[in-house]
């Protein structure tokens, strides 16, 4: 996740923070970050690039799925007209 993404997280923590507490606000803010980017890296995420990737990868094997499925399809109606 990007840092604008945390960055964003942690505001909005923030403002749920009730206004007394909002003194110790560097300091929330400041953990706020850390436990959303602690929980994250113990997350096994893609990237957006990653994923984009794979995508390609499975629409190519899917292609080749269903070109291989018309060659089975093709060489059985051989086979019973033999």
């Amino acid at each position: 996740m990007n840092t604008h993404r945390i960055e964003e997280l942690a505001r909005r923590l923030l403002d749920t923070v009730p206004p007394a507490l909002r003194a110790a606000q560097h300091d929330l803010e400041a953990n706020f970050r850390n436990v959303l980017r602690s929980g994250l890296a113990k997350l096994d995420l893609a990237t957006r690039e990653e994923f984009d990737a794979q995508t390609r990868v499975l629409e190519r094997t899917r292609q080749m799925v269903e070109q291989l499925e018309e060659r089975v399809r093709q060489l059985e109606a051989q086979s019973k007209q033999a």
